[in-house]
């Protein structure tokens, strides 16, 4: 069987040529990732895409009718960047656009991935809930102030769909590693083959020479082992390239965990068959004895405004903690009457500084968007003229790129679950539905 990775995520573009290469021959499924937590929890609280969408249905425009006219399934992973119901709903909106514009009709499924307050409390008061790290240990309150949680579901769901023949499935927030190995189990091959092949497909032709998220990868599984050519002719798998990618995000260079199991690669053989392609085989499964899904959670952890600058004196880089820890107090001692105790939160983020300059950036959260924009007007205003002992120039200590020098971020998001579920079904979370479009 035949499966094709559209690029490593969904508007970050591919060639063209490479997509029509890859369906000169029979394909069985597309895929294409279209989401992470790389970006942080922003994306995910405010509801937006970190991926642009002229960029999205532009990648959506070529790749959807190829997919439909060659009856290959098109499943696409994580929605909108984030996957949550409005991230899934942007993205659906944009393919509707584009089945409108091409006249397309074809079965839609979705899968919805949220889930509320009260069922993340229930999982930690029934001691399902498990923390992933010892330092992130699961809050009550936090939960409680979450604005949106969803769970990142495997390949329960999509086979689900593919069952009831979809030919487009839009998932919510799901492992990068379902989008592939979903339609290779369900067709029946071998659970470790198809998770070890289907997490190195998930970015692209990350695993070619040269290196590239925005591109087509064609992956082939048989019984005993799968191959890997990118489909683009400048590219080429190896197997250095194979195998560093397998590693890509894993805390342990022989297990890939995943809520079926885990992939043991203990025995798996990596083969150069020509100069394009790679074979793997020797992937093995385990299945999980306690099924969990992970589950992603974010607040609003207040509003920030940012001032990023420029040292070129020697002098002052070598006073850069004095100077910063001076700052600090004079804010403190100017706003103790006006602004209530623990209302924002100063950081000074610099780099370089072993030559002739240093980049810092002034960074206040507040609780409000205007005490994030008080208080950083001071940090920015104390940094400039603070003196020092040795200081010899009486203007400013700071370079400015950019005017106005302070810039409003807006709204800031923290994660406020971060945990694994105990489940009784891998499909427990997810909403799906069947959609003739």
């Amino acid at each position: 069987m035949k499966i094709v990775a559209l690029n490593g995520l969904l508007g970050y573009g591919y060639s063209k040529e490479a997509l029509d290469i890859a369906f000169s021959e029979k394909v069985d499924y597309l895929g294409v990732d279209a989401g992470s937590t790389d970006p942080g929890p922003y994306y995910l609280g405010s509801g937006k895409s970190f991926t642009d969408r002229s960029a999205v249905k532009r990648d959506l425009s070529l790749a959807l009718p190829k997919a439909l006219e060659h009856k290959a399934p098109f499943i696409i992973g994580t929605a909108g960047g984030a996957g949550s119901e409005v991230h899934v709903m942007w993205l659906k909106e944009i393919l509707l656009e584009v089945a409108k514009e091409q006249n397309l009709s074809f079965k839609l499924g979705t899968v919805l991935a949220d889930v509320d307050t009260q069922y993340v409390l229930s999982k930690l008061e029934s001691g399902k809930l498990i923390d992933m790290s010892s330092e992130f240990t699961a809050d009550k309150d936090l939960i409680s102030q979450s604005t949106r949680i969803v769970s990142q579901v495997g390949i329960a769901p999509i086979i689900e769909l593919l069952k009831q023949k979809a030919d487009v499935i839009i998932c919510g927030r799901a492992c990068d590693t379902a989008i592939y190995a979903a339609p290779c189990i369900y067709e029946g091959y071998s659970h470790g083959l198809a998770f070890h092949m289907a997490k190195i497909m998930e970015c692209g032709a990350m695993c070619s020479e040269p290196v590239a998220a925005a591109d087509v990868m064609q992956g082939y599984i048989y019984d005993d082992c799968f191959e890997l050519r990118p489909a683009n002719p400048i590219r080429r798998c190896t197997v250095d390239r194979v195998a560093a990618h397998t590693l890509y995000e894993q805390s342990n260079p022989f297990l890939i965990y995943e809520p079926d199991g885990v992939c043991d690669l203990t025995n798996s053989v990596f083969t150069q068959v020509d100069d394009r392609t790679v074979r793997v085989s020797g992937s093995e499964f385990i299945e999980a004895k306690e099924k969990t899904l992970k589950l992603e959670g974010v607040r609003c952890a207040g509003y920030r405004t940012i001032c990023p600058a420029t040292i070129y004196d020697p002098k002052t880089i070598e006073n850069i903690g004095l100077i910063t820890d001076t700052v600090t107090k004079f804010v403190a001692e100017n706003t103790k009457d006006t602004l209530p105790e623990g209302s924002y939160k100063i950081f000074f983020k610099t780099s370089g500084g072993k030559e002739s300059s240093m980049g810092v950036i002034m960074d206040v959260v507040g609780k409000t968007q205007e005490i994030a924009d008080t208080v950083c007007a001071l940090v920015r205003s104390r940094m400039l003229h603070c003196d020092y002992d040795g200081r010899k120039s009486t203007a400013g200590n700071l370079a400015f790129p950019f005017s106005p020098s302070d810039i409003h971020v807006g709204a800031v998001y923290e994660f406020s679950v971060f945990h694994l579920a105990k489940v009784d079904s891998l499909i427990e979370t997810s909403k799906i539905k069947l959609e003739e479009v």
